[in-house]
């Protein structure tokens, strides 16, 4: 049940209306194991502005039982519809409520989730609330400006565990009765329920003691690795409560690793929930333990930035999500110890390269959307929202500076804390601490759409000296459909001057820090000086724009990329190269053959992986055609060789050896596999662990060696939630007609697969080599999504509306497909434009096999 859509205008005329005291919510959770609804009941007290008025509260239920406002019992049926429960008749002054329905757990990782682990048998609950979904556990003013207090009691089977917002208590007949909460938002509470294992600790500073406690299933406690978790989380309150000025605001700080988990993680007020792949099973690379890393400080300063200061409404989404994202990274990057201090290079390969493709689709909107209703927000956890704005961010701390930028966000903590606020409240504490006047700057970067580019113009005199410089700044027109204009923007940039050294080495000479603005800044203070080999703009990755490298700067970093000196300017400069890739500007197997001159040098294991993911892209959707299978050969043999020569045991011979398998197409490569996974054939180091048989396994699948038994025979090896997703993997990747209509029917005619497993059918049905099995469903795609979309919730529909778009087929046909169901389906805004973005996926495609085909290099 998806739930009544709540518009902005109806969220602010409650507003007005109510001021929202306290819940006392009572669950019975105690028939969990069995799974069906739950008994749930509400107290809710709030103040009326007026006498007489009316409003409503929000609940997602199949049944209603009874609904008493101010002591008088409400005719259910005539008050309750859909997902709304009308009051009429507010007393001016205090009200109560009281709610007692019948909910639903879920198997959609919103609202109640329910999962039962096959190691054990044991189900295993957690809330997910962001945007609307506490609805679905217990009524609700489900909007982030209504705080209140909330006092949770639950009744749990025996032997289970309770844990909430507030310290557990020691349960009483298998009652758990939790203190209230500081005032917080609804979509901040959490409930996590079921026999977790537990490791406990706290964090002690100054006299200062917070509990600590990391939750995992039983079946992963074998590789939960918590001295590490908690390591990260110490380094993060340590750095916080410095910076912020501002002593952590809950009484204790628990991490919980739960199943089948949408996002990478929701910073529930003392309760953060984190999808439990983080618990790594097998042996993963540095890059995977700096992303977890990254995702416990995010939540961490979640905990400041927005559960104790909240948006008044979700059109500063952005700078909630945007400010714990560049928080995170800087606390990687500058807290003593970190293990990370090379965290803005993964920010500028990871993240931006995000940012960058979401701002060229047709949906970009400037970082403060307008945010209608709730289905413009539920779309907009996108890379505008995230990593945009923390770009956006970090080109402000670059502005005005990082001790005023800091003061300004200390004063607002204590000015509005427990309280809601919008930008200009933000903005006001900053103008305050820096003197800058951010107005301007505001409307420049957060009220409008797209992307600039800059691009040096150097003059030089014979005896390559600079007798000119500049910086020329572009703003291309937005993609067709997106709403706005071009905008020339203020930059803080750094310019890098690069030598080459005696030993090959590129290394930074000098570096000038100046403001840019409008389309052309001239740089006197590098007039004068020695032409070096390579000249980079945004050096240090201050500013959010693409950057072009001048032709003797390129030809350098041709041939000399991997040999930076530094992480950052090669990060910076394969982020072009990509950049220049998608845009068409360099072919795809000038690209392939640029990554395979550079990455042999490549150190940095995050970018080597994402370099591993963006060739492979690059080969499989933008090479012409008729040379992709070259590109793939060319690929292939290169990940191969790359996997033989790795040091044994090492981060870089793991990432190649997935890279590998990914790719391996030759009945030799994949008799290799199949060697490695039966142990006749051995790589010095090589762990063939549980993961790393999965990936052999899927691919085997998808070219047709391995058949359902063999699948199912893996299965037994790793009878485990992950084995069950893998292995629904393996069987949709099968690269035959019957594979793909079960896989088809079991996502899209049927809605009984849990949200986890039904991403894992979708992600083995679309197999880059199995187009020609895949063209028949692009209609049944456009003939069901709309239903789909129409009768499932938000999470699985997306997933079917994104994952089995016709991306591959990369054609006219599928363009003209699209824009005719665009035009005649109807569609409402959110699938309009999570389809209208797919459609420009195909497009982009489409110009960058025409640019590869005129290449004239093999």
């Amino acid at each position: 049940m998806p739930g009544t859509n709540l518009t902005r205008e109806e969220a602010q005329q409650r507003a007005r209306l109510l001021t929202v005291d306290s819940y006392e919510i009572d669950l019975d959770l105690s028939g969990a194991q069995e799974g069906g609804t739950y008994r749930s009941e509400t107290v809710v007290r709030f103040a009326s502005a007026e006498a007489n008025a009316e409003t409503f509260i929000d609940l997602v239920a199949p049944a209603v039982h009874d609904v008493v406002l101010n002591g008088k019992s409400l005719d259910v049926a005539a008050v309750f519809r859909d997902s709304r429960i009308a009051l009429k008749h507010l007393r001016e002054g205090d009200n109560e409520l009281k709610v007692v329905a019948d909910c639903s757990y879920t198997n959609t990782g919103e609202g109640l989730h329910r999962f039962v682990d096959p190691v054990d048998e044991q189900a295993y609950l957690y809330t997910q609330f962001e945007v609307p979904d506490a609805r679905r556990v217990f009524a609700s003013f489900e909007q982030p400006d209504l705080k209140a207090t909330f006092r949770f009691t639950v009744k749990a089977p025996a032997g289970w565990t309770v844990i909430s917002n507030s310290p557990t208590p020691e349960p009483q007949d298998d009652v758990w009765r939790f203190e209230p909460t500081p005032r917080i938002s609804t979509y901040v509470t959490a409930l996590i329920v079921g026999p977790y294992h537990a490791v406990h600790s706290s964090y002690e500073k100054d006299g200062q003691s917070v509990p600590l406690g990391i939750y995992c299933r039983p079946s992963l406690a074998e590789y939960l690795d918590a001295d590490a978790i908690f390591d990260v989380t110490r380094q993060g309150f340590d750095w916080f409560q410095e910076k912020f000025d501002y002593a952590y605001p809950f009484a204790k700080y628990d991490q919980l690793f739960v199943p089948e988990f949408n996002a990478g993680a929701m910073e529930n007020a003392g309760a953060v929930t984190i999808r439990d792949q983080y618990v790594f099973r097998s042996k993963v690379t540095d890059a995977a333990y700096e992303v977890r890393a990254e995702t416990i400080l995010h939540e961490l300063a979640h905990m400041w930035f927005g559960d104790l200061v909240t948006m008044e409404w979700w059109n500063d989404l952005w700078l909630n999500e945007s400010f714990a994202t560049y928080t995170s990274i800087a606390c990687q990057a500058y807290a003593p110890g970190s293990k990370w201090p090379h965290s803005w290079t993964t920010f500028a390969n990871s993240m931006k390269t995000w940012a960058y493709r979401q701002d060229q689709l047709p949906s970009t909107h400037p970082i403060m959307a307008e945010i209608r209703d709730l289905d413009d927000v539920l779309v907009n956890f996108d890379g505008i929202t995230y990593a945009k704005g923390a770009s956006v961010l970090k080109q402000l701390v670059a502005y005005v500076g990082m001790d005023e930028f800091f003061q300004g966000v200390q004063a607002y903590f204590k000015a509005h804390a427990f309280g809601n606020t919008r930008l200009s409240d933000l903005l006001s504490a900053l103008e305050e601490t820096s003197g800058r006047d951010l107005k301007t700057w505001s409307k420049a970067w957060l009220e409008t759409a797209g992307i600039n580019v800059l691009r040096p113009e150097i003059a030089t005199d014979d005896s390559g000296v600079i007798t000119s410089f500049a910086v020329r700044q572009e703003a291309p027109a937005l993609p067709a459909g997106a709403k706005g204009e071009p905008t020339l923007r203020p930059h803080r940039i750094a310019i890098g001057l690069y030598d080459l050294d005696d030993a090959g080495k590129l290394v930074r000479r000098e570096r000038v820090e100046l403001d840019v603005d409008g389309g052309l800044t001239e740089v006197p203070a590098l007039v004068g000086q020695a032409r070096p080999a390579v000249v980079l703009l945004n050096d240090d990755d201050l500013s959010y724009a693409k950057v072009r490298l001048d032709e003797e700067s390129l030809r350098t970093v041709t041939e000399h990329l991997g040999d930076f000196t530094e992480s950052l300017p090669r990060a910076l400069c394969w982020a072009s190269a990509w950049d220049m890739t998608r845009d068409g500007e360099l072919a795809a197997r000038d690209y392939l053959s640029l990554v395979l001159s550079g990455i042999g040098k490549e150190s940095d294991i995050g970018v080597v992986q994402s370099l591993h993911r963006q060739v492979k892209l690059a080969v499989d959707l933008y090479a012409a055609p008729a040379w992709r299978e070259t590109g793939l050969t060319r690929w292939t043999d290169a990940t191969l060789a790359h996997l033989r020569a790795a040091e044994p045991g090492s981060d870089h011979q793991l990432a190649w050896a997935r890279a590998f398998a990914a790719t391996a197409r030759t009945p030799q490569q994949l008799d290799l596999l199949q060697a490695l996974l039966d142990g006749t054939e051995t790589i010095e180091g090589l762990a063939v662990d549980t993961e790393l048989r999965w990936a052999f396994v899927e691919r085997l699948a998808a070219t047709g060696v391995f058949d359902e038994d063999d699948i199912a025979g893996e299965y037994e090896r790793d009878k485990t939630a992950a084995g069950e997703r893998h292995a629904a993997t393996a069987r949709a990747a099968r690269p035959t007609p019957e594979a793909k209509a079960e896989a088809w029917a079991s996502v899209v005619e049927s809605d009984k697969l849990p949200n986890a497993v039904q991403e894992a059918v979708i992600s083995g049905f679309v197999q880059t080599d199995q187009r020609e099995l895949l063209a028949p469903y692009a209609e049944k795609y456009f003939a069901a999504v709309k239903d789909v979309w129409e009768s499932r919730s938000h999470e699985m529909a997306q997933q079917v509306a994104i994952g089995l778009y016709p991306s591959l087929l990369v054609s006219q046909e599928t363009l003209d497909a699209t824009d005719e169901w665009l035009s005649s389906a109807e569609p409402n805004a959110a699938l309009r434009r999570l389809v209208s973005e797919s459609r420009s996926g195909v497009e982009r495609a489409l110009k960058a096999q025409a640019a590869d085909a005129a290449a004239t290099t093999d």
